[in-house]
């Protein structure tokens, strides 16, 4: 069963689309499930996120944590978007079935690839920040979604 926040997010979900020109573009995918999250970064010159974006293919749950993601990086440094965790990713949608964790990892996968491709095109190193693993934006071709 989903939370009411889950459900809200799912049905009427926040800051969907792209951002022209963006700062940062990270996109990962889930094999098993077939998810595909793409996370669109605006990033200032002080390093704060003054606009966060999203375009998922996937369940309810993986346009929840799409949407709740970007909630939760709008208005923070570089440094505090980096926190953003999955559990906090669940925790703002009161949870999840076991089962759709895998979205919320997912959202912080996505934030983290928005991020590395930020700092690659500003020749810049993000302390704490690894290169993504399940990054898919780099040589693969990708359909409109």
């Amino acid at each position: 069963m989903y939370s009411e926040k889950v459900m809200d997010h799912f049905q009427n979900p926040r800051n969907v689309g792209e951002i022209e020109d963006a700062s940062g573009v990270g996109t990962v995918g889930n094999a098993k499930c077939g998810d595909i999250m793409r996370m669109f970064l605006d990033i200032d010159e002080n390093g704060i996120i003054r606009e966060a974006k999203f375009k998922t293919f996937g369940c309810g749950a993986a346009v929840a944590t799409s949407s709740m993601a970007t909630e939760l990086v709008k208005g923070k440094t570089i440094q505090e978007a980096l926190q953003v965790t999955n559990k906090a990713v669940m925790e703002a949608l009161d949870g999840l079935p076991p089962v759709k964790v895998h979205c919320s990892l997912l959202a912080e996968e996505a934030i983290h690839a928005a991020l590395w491709d930020y700092a690659e095109k500003n020749h810049i190193t993000i302390e704490g920040l690894q290169k993504p693993k399940n990054d898919i934006s780099e040589g693969e071709e990708e359909e409109d979604y």
